[in-house]
């Protein structure tokens, strides 16, 4: 079964209506591997059959099957530690030192995958903090991808994944399981997750007053109108001088003049103003 142009054309346009995910043609044999499988797999006569039925389903299942292999996941614990070393010894005690007695933190980390990144963020908190255990730790994490959601809610990590992890972070928030590590009670215990679509306003809109966004290395995938969407919606999400962690390579620069730039340390973060 060979995918058309015209096709193409027509599965980017409602893959980007749904996710705001926008696949270039020099991306075209990547997702045509992929919608092939699936539309072998469910025995279609043709790849515009399987349009069809991904554009009429009622429940959207095979939709966001498809997705979950268009998705790329690549992500490890402790990633861009510079970055990660400015939020917890620079960032954290300002946000910290302005709560004044109110001990509580809200992060959000947006498409978190398979869990790393927001249980990396679990154990920053769980080492800068004085007394954590008096704190009130709420850390959203997010992802379109039903599949990786149930695997961070597991929280089984394999050798490559904890790679970067200081050895005595690994004796003290892990526990080796023959060849695999369980992330500890101690650093799950502050981590909920949602299935969360960041084109989706009224699921953007479930998680509110933030102290921190986190959503690294997924911005790439979208163009400038859906990155203004999603930014507008962390604003939104996020405190008075809250902050917004993106990836080296994205910036907002262009697409909201709302934040604030902060450079800090050897990292640019984003602040929500007063006034």
């Amino acid at each position: 079964m060979i995918l058309s142009d015209d096709l193409y054309d027509k599965y980017i346009k409602l893959i980007y209506k749904r996710t705001g995910l926008y696949y270039e043609y020099n991306k075209k044999y990547y997702v045509e591997k992929r919608i092939q499988q699936h539309a072998e797999l469910l025995q279609m006569d043709s790849l515009n059959e399987y349009f069809m039925m991904l554009k009429f389903e009622s429940d959207t299942s095979e939709f966001y099957q498809l997705i979950n292999d268009l998705t790329v996941n690549e992500t490890y614990f402790f990633r861009d530690f510079p970055q990660l070393r400015n939020f917890a010894e620079d960032v954290l005690p300002m946000v910290t030192k302005s709560k004044a007695g109110r001990k509580k933190i809200k992060i959000w980390c947006a498409a978190c995958s398979t869990g790393e990144e927001p249980y990396t963020l679990s154990i920053i908190l769980q080492e800068m903090l004085e007394e954590p255990e008096k704190w009130d730790i709420q850390i959203v994490a997010s992802d379109i991808n039903a599949e990786v959601l149930q695997r961070a809610k597991v929280g089984l990590y394999d050798s490559r994944a904890i790679k970067d992890v200081p050895l005595e972070y690994l004796s003290k928030y892990f526990t080796k399981r023959h060849d695999k590590y369980l992330i500890n009670l101690n650093i799950r215990k502050s981590v909920s997750f949602m299935r969360i679509n960041l084109m989706d306003e009224k699921e953007r809109h479930r998680i509110n007053g933030c102290d921190f966004v986190f959503c690294r290395n997924c911005l790439i995938y979208f163009d400038d109108v859906s990155r203004k969407s999603v930014v507008t919606s962390f604003y939104e999400s996020l405190n008075i001088e809250g902050f917004l962690f993106l990836g080296h390579s994205e910036s907002v620069g262009r697409i909201s003049s709302s934040y604030k730039v902060n450079k800090i340390g050897d990292t640019i973060v984003y602040s929500k103003p007063k006034g």
